[in-house]
């Protein structure tokens, strides 16, 4: 696996649906480093249920690469482009990819989540998620971080426990 170089940076790679996983395997081939967060969920077939491992963020694979070297990565089969603000690469903030690779390692329960405004952040100050900063919110009583990627407005909503989390001292506006 390549390392990453100090022009480097992660992009949200624009795949075809349904071919993250192959996207993701053949850049890995090509020693491009890349993440695709998986979460498990109960498919139900017609004689059985089944668990499977769907994206986080169905249509992206993420990737670390110099952007002046993005040829090999657009000619991987089922990428369709890399996510762009205007003409320009979109780079997704490296917290965001450090927080995705902790709660992957994690292998706590997680689930793809509507994107939210920010909220109540909170800092995780024990558990396997010790330093991330996300959005706390109540589901059933109980509570669930949620990280967000900014770029493509998506989010991942995880289970927590309230003895590992404490308020941020950041004030977040609201929107009306």
């Amino acid at each position: 696996m390549l390392e990453i170089q100090p022009r480097s940076s992660w992009y949200a790679l624009f795949v075809r649906p349904n071919h993250e996983k192959n996207v993701s395997y053949v850049l890995e081939q090509k020693g491009i480093q890349q993440l695709l967060p998986l979460y498990k969920v109960k498919k139900k077939w017609s004689d059985r249920y089944k668990e499977v491992e769907l994206p986080l963020f169905p249509g992206y694979v993420f990737g670390c690469f110099d952007p002046g070297r993005r040829v090999p990565v657009l000619n991987t089969p089922g990428v369709i482009d890399i996510v762009r603000n205007g003409p320009d690469l979109a780079p997704i903030a490296l917290s965001e990819i450090t927080a995705l690779q902790t709660l992957m390692k994690a292998g706590i329960p997680c689930q793809p989540w509507p994107y939210l405004e920010p909220g109540q952040l909170v800092e995780i100050e024990s558990g396997p998620l010790t330093g991330l900063t996300g959005t706390v919110i109540t589901v059933k009583s109980e509570m669930r971080l949620v990280l967000s990627v900014k770029l493509l407005h998506r989010s991942v909503m995880t289970e927590l426990d309230r003895d590992w989390v404490r308020p941020t001292k950041r004030k977040v506006a609201l929107s009306a």
